[in-house]
């Protein structure tokens, strides 16, 4: 059975203060603050595993992606699946430097659906509650990347970055100030703003109707971050 709201107790009892990123992805690990630690209803599979981040902890950008898939949450590694190999693809293409980069996504555990035992794990949308859960872990994260440019690469991750009035076919390539008024990660002394770019999701490129141009759109977007990076 799902958590209720008061079963969600958020991340605060495991979330360290001050720590680096390699202590807040030790200590992720334990984090029960929504269900997503527990296997899933109805799977034999067993839980699945935290999948924090990977890059460069001095980065001057930060993707955030949505939630690890089923072929990371056997790494432990996020985007090292099909969606990771074009994300890999377009930022060579963008002229951007995979080991110069922080990459992180908004949820920490795969959430999907199961028909049988031993089927395919099938990906399902994490909820607001699960990006709220999650969102402290996230903030934490870029109060100690301190990055120049964060991107945010689909719906999910816009809506932890920037809120639930995001929309990724309007808001995707432009420029935006990131964060809002009320600091980072429970700093209220950091208050500079960082651009934020929006694009889409690389799963999203596979899905689509014209790869050719969703690849296009989103190398276009992945150029745009290049040159504030300069």
């Amino acid at each position: 059975m799902p958590m209720t709201g008061q079963e969600r107790p958020g991340p605060a009892a495991w979330l360290p203060r001050g720590a680096s990123v390699d202590a807040l992805r030790m200590a992720a690990r334990a984090c029960q603050g929504c269900e997503l630690h527990l296997p899933a209803p109805g799977s034999l599979s067993g839980p699945t595993q935290t999948v924090f981040s990977k890059g460069n902890p001095a980065a001057r950008v930060v993707f955030v992606g949505e939630q690890p898939g089923d072929m990371e949450d056997r790494a432990g590694v996020p985007f090292v699946g099909p969606a990771g190999q074009l994300f890999d693809r377009a930022m060579a293409e963008a002229g951007i430097d995979p080991k110069q980069c922080y990459v992180t996504n908004s949820v920490k555990h795969f959430r999907f659906l199961q028909d049988r035992p031993g089927g395919r794990r099938i990906h399902k949308t994490p909820e607001a509650v699960h990006i709220e859960a999650c969102k402290p872990w996230l903030r934490a994260e870029l109060a100690i990347v301190d990055p120049e440019v964060i991107v945010a690469l689909g719906a999910t991750a816009g809506r932890a970055l920037v809120g639930t009035q995001f929309r990724v076919t309007r808001d995707r390539g432009q420029v935006m100030l990131w964060p809002p008024g009320d600091g980072v990660g429970g700093d209220p002394s950091r208050r500079r703003a960082v651009s934020l770019v929006a694009t889409s999701h690389p799963s999203a490129v596979l899905r689509a109707d014209n790869q050719e141009v969703a690849f296009g759109e989103l190398v276009s977007d992945l150029r745009l971050v290049a040159r504030l990076l300069g």
